[in-house]
């Protein structure tokens, strides 16, 4: 972006809140269709370059975002589910639920309230640029403000290849590893120092078997969940046990 094209969305952005802010009631938060027409409204060719660019996420295919949400984001456990994204999509979407984490962490710290925060497929914020800068963010400084980030993922190979994990890791006191395949226990093995005989329990490892790294303290540890309760009957991921039920 040039800097007339930065001063351009300030202006507009600051013209799109400025109802909100005199009254913040949620019917009159802004949408993008309040930005787009206020960048319509203006005279300069950067404004109208930045709204044909903007339009697409408006009124094209991909305006999946320019609506409010009709769900209770103040529930106690909210789960976002950004899986039937499109490939296109998938970044925005989420930049958006970072986002949204992050105001509810700062809300939940005011209110002297930890806020748990659990990423499945961690791997994938990683991948972009943004997201994994952002999750690096997230690392560094939600401790301090009640904050409780875990990132869960079955692909070490591609967590490792981003260049945040150091920083993740680094700031991160308490790392469950559970079965790995050969090559990813080697990879774990040299960026968390875990000697020959303790990765020994991450290989050929039974289900709820492996190792917690909390601090400098390496545990194996063997998880015998009961089968026949129905906590076990809900958190089953395996197929044949679902479609049993």
């Amino acid at each position: 972006m040039q800097p007339i094209e930065k001063t351009i969305i300030d202006r507009s952005v600051r013209a799109v809140y400025q109802e909100y802010l005199l009254d913040p009631c949620p019917e009159k938060m802004p949408i993008l269709t309040d930005l787009y027409d206020v960048l319509k409204s203006q005279t300069e060719p950067e404004a109208q370059k930045i709204a044909t660019a903007l339009e697409i996420y408006v009124h094209g295919s991909l305006n999946v975002f320019n609506h409010r949400t009709n769900v209770d984001v103040n529930n106690r456990l909210v789960c976002y589910d950004i899986k039937e994204l499109g490939k296109q999509l998938k970044k925005l979407g989420m930049l958006i639920v970072q986002d949204q984490v992050w105001n509810r962490v700062t809300i939940n710290r005011a209110q002297h309230r930890s806020t748990r925060y659990y990423m499945d497929e961690f791997h994938l914020l990683l991948k972009d640029e943004q997201t994994a800068a952002y999750s690096v963010e997230i690392w560094k400084r939600f401790r301090k403000w009640g904050g409780i980030p875990t990132g869960i993922t079955q692909n070490v190979k591609d967590l490792l290849n981003s260049r945040e994990v150091e920083n993740i890791f680094e700031n991160s006191d308490f790392i469950y590893l559970l079965n790995q395949a050969h090559g990813d226990k080697e990879i774990l093995a040299k960026s968390l120092n875990i000697s020959d005989s303790q990765a020994f329990y991450i290989t050929n490892a039974d289900a709820g078997g492996g190792l917690i790294i909390y601090g400098s303290i390496i545990v194996p540890f063997a998880d015998n969940f009961p089968k026949n309760t129905t906590l076990y009957k809900v958190m089953t991921t395996k197929l044949e046990e679902t479609n049993k039920q």
